[in-house]
């Protein structure tokens, strides 16, 4: 008998080793040890106010149909609502394309801008997921190294250095994750002109956007559509807002990419989930955007409590982060490469981290990437678990 072949994208697809440090944190649970889960980026916080009331009150045995594909449009409208409050913005309701998640999102962006055969730039480091989708399209990433010089982040001259003459996109992630640093505005504005006068589109995500640090003055963070309207702009109900699983998420699209996306949309997915949509409009009430903002403050309490921590163990940050909620250190002071540090951290100190193998080869086997959004408690006692591992190498 034949046996049925199995597709070349499912085989070449590469694990996400932060769930598997967390599978096996949970296998250690199980068997009766207590892990400081610093590994992955899901805040210790949950949803905020009156979104579990929405919840509550959607699924009161009332018919749940699909929405449009796009979203409910009420939905959409309070996103683009948050543009206009938060960065004086005024998007129309119709770009905005709501997704099972900030994944979807990008599976939908890189399924709008990358054919069979196109080149994708994107900073190395950079999240994992991004680079299998562009290899399930049939492109080709092409990764620009970074340093501490440039926070981890794509620079004008670094992206121009790798461009190809079948350049179609450039990827970006202002706040970063593995990093948590952000790309200078300045920046990032010459990227975006430079990819335009090229002709590739400019993938934005902006997940932690909200969660980057405000400026100076105390505005928010940019957002890249003010000097780029029609970039693509993936963000999240997940990171600020603390709702990882409820699976929400949003699309900000150029005009001329609208239909387009939601054909796909509709082929890929229908919709996202009726209940959660309805829920998550209680999300820019100014009560749940205020407790947003003292969970932001929040974080950034965490960020100094991690790195004084690492500091003392003598771990360090070659750059600071200003976003997010990750720390990305340097380990091969200690004699391991990236991947052992965390693998016997976990072992033998039970402290769960993630290797830099995730995030690209620049910094894979140098790098760790530690994750905040534990609460304060968890961190300390991860912190001190983690200095004594190191103390005994």
């Amino acid at each position: 008998m034949t046996t049925p072949k199995i597709a070349q994208r499912a085989l070449s697809a590469q694990p996400f080793h932060a769930m598997s440090i967390g599978a096996r944190a949970r296998e250690l649970e199980t068997g009766g040890a207590s892990i400081a889960k610093l590994s992955l980026g899901e805040p210790s916080f949950g949803a905020p106010p009156g979104v579990h009331e929405a919840m509550r009150e959607a699924m009161d045995g009332r018919p749940l149909p699909y929405t449009p594909a796009a979203g409910l449009p009420a939905l959409r409208e309070e996103v683009a609502g948050f543009y206009r409050q938060r960065h004086g913005l005024d998007l129309d309701p119709r770009r905005i394309l709501i997704t099972a998640g900030a994944s979807a999102g990008l599976l939908l962006a890189t399924a709008l801008t990358t054919d069979h055969g196109d080149d994708v730039v994107m900073a190395d480091p950079c999240y994992p997921c991004n680079r299998e989708l562009v290899d399930a399209f049939g492109g080709r990433v092409v990764l620009a190294p970074t340093t501490p010089a440039t926070r981890y982040q794509l620079d004008r001259a670094t992206m121009e250095a790798v461009w190809t003459g079948r350049t179609a996109a450039v990827q970006l992630a202002t706040p970063s994750n593995p990093t948590g640093t952000t790309i200078d505005y300045g920046e990032l504005t010459a990227i975006c002109a430079a990819a335009r006068e090229r002709g590739a589109w400019r993938v934005i995500d902006e997940i932690y956007l909200a969660l980057a640090d405000p400026a100076d003055d105390g505005s928010p963070a940019r957002t890249a559509l003010e000097t780029d309207p029609d970039a693509l702009i993936v963000s999240s109900f997940s990171k600020y807002f603390g709702m990882t699983g409820w699976r929400l998420g949003w699309l900000v699209l150029p005009e001329e990419l609208v239909e387009p996306a939601e054909n796909l949309a509709v082929n890929f997915f229908l919709c996202a989930a009726m209940p959660t949509q309805l829920a998550a409009m209680a999300c820019f009430t100014p009560e749940a955007i205020a407790a947003c903002e003292d969970r932001r403050l929040e974080l950034l309490a965490r960020r100094g409590i991690v790195l004084d921590g690492l500091e003392r163990i003598g771990l360090p940050v070659p750059v600071r982060p200003d976003g997010a909620f990750y720390v990305y250190f340097d380990v091969s002071a200690t004699g391991l490469d990236a991947w052992t540090f965390c693998e016997r951290a976990l072992e033998e100190a039970h402290v769960a981290l993630t290797p830099g193998l995730d995030f690209g080869p620049a910094t894979g086997d140098t790098h760790v990437r530690l994750s905040y959004a534990a609460g304060r408690d968890e961190l300390a006692e991860g912190l001190e678990r983690l200095g004594g591992f190191v103390a005994g190498l």
